[in-house]
């Protein structure tokens, strides 16, 4: 066998991103190392891996998505070794991707970055902040281990190992004349303007309470950016729903924002569970379980790196 780990690790970021520039930016890598990896690749194995397109970069041929698919296996099965060496010696340690919400990924995983690499000096962690969909296709393709996600849809091919419980918020500017209320429901603030988080799952979550308590809301702008979002109702234009309350209670531009609880709907409490997913066929390891453990002790219902108890 003529070829290495390396330049097996290099062909499946060029598969999974389809591009040498794309590949070579998600690894920290030159171009033409991804590119010699590939070439080296094709030569050994006498077999062509992609068609290259000059507008579309690069695409998989039959043989290239069979050996991509063979050559995640083969890096499991590497990576598998040293898990198999730091149990002889009860080390954690190797490389883990983390995948979580655009919301997420600002406010609790640098906190769960910090604090678990402090532990386990060995481990290396990788980010990914996507979409609900992408994160479990991401799952599911072994492009990511583990996913710091919502209960809510979580499909039966997953595991999902709940953390805490994040109540709902109504989202204002802190002049707001309902900002200081104890608490407020969807009735109290209907007919105001509406700004919604355009995310697949806060959408849906979101427009289901207004639908549960008979209120239709007076939508006057979308965001997929949480940030702006914040922003937007900082500056008035309209109030918001947020799962995620931060330790900084200002918008990006230093107006000052209020989170007041959401009251309970019916007889259902407006919160949403947090918690990790895997993939249920994927075994295990040392380290996931390490990651788990450590996300068990560090993220509960009142107590979430990040933001307000």
């Amino acid at each position: 066998m003529r070829f290495t780990l390396r330049q097996l690790s290099y062909f499946v970021a060029a598969g999974e991103t389809g591009s040498v520039t794309r590949a070579a930016e998600a690894i920290n890598i030159s171009q033409p190392s991804v590119s010699s990896a590939i070439l080296h690749l094709e030569e050994e194995l006498g077999v062509q891996l992609f068609i290259r397109q000059h507008a579309q970069g690069l695409v998989l041929t039959p043989a290239g998505k069979r050996m991509l698919k063979a050559a995640k296996e083969s890096l499991r099965a590497a990576h598998r070794l040293y898990e198999v060496a730091g149990e002889a010696v009860g080390l954690v340690s190797g490389p883990l991707h983390i995948g979580t919400f655009h919301t997420f990924a600002p406010l609790i995983l640098p906190e769960l970055w910090r604090s678990f690499t402090g532990l386990y000096p060995g481990v290396t962690l990788k980010l990914t902040a996507d979409s609900e969909g992408a994160l479990m296709e991401g799952l599911r393709r072994a492009q990511i281990d583990v996913a710091l996600t919502y209960k809510s849809h979580v499909s039966p091919d997953m595991v999902f190992h709940p953390l805490a419980i994040m109540p709902t918020y109504v989202l204002l500017a802190a002049d707001h004349p309902m900002a200081s209320g104890a608490s407020l429901s969807l009735r109290d603030v209907a007919g105001e303007p509406f700004v919604l988080l355009d995310l697949a799952i806060s959408r849906q979550y979101f427009l289901s309470l207004f639908e549960q308590s008979g209120v239709v809301p007076q939508i006057v702008a979308e965001c997929a950016d949480p940030s702006m979002l914040r922003s937007f109702v900082a500056a008035g234009i309209g109030f918001s729903l947020m799962t995620s309350r931060p330790l900084n209670m200002c918008a990006e531009t230093g107006r000052p924002l209020a989170y007041v609880p959401l009251e309970r709907i019916g007889d259902d409490a407006a919160s949403m569970t947090v918690g990790l997913a895997m993939l249920r066929d994927m075994q295990s390891t040392r380290l996931l379980d390490a990651f788990r453990q450590h996300c068990e002790a560090t993220v509960r219902t009142g107590a979430i790196p990040g933001m307000c108890s």
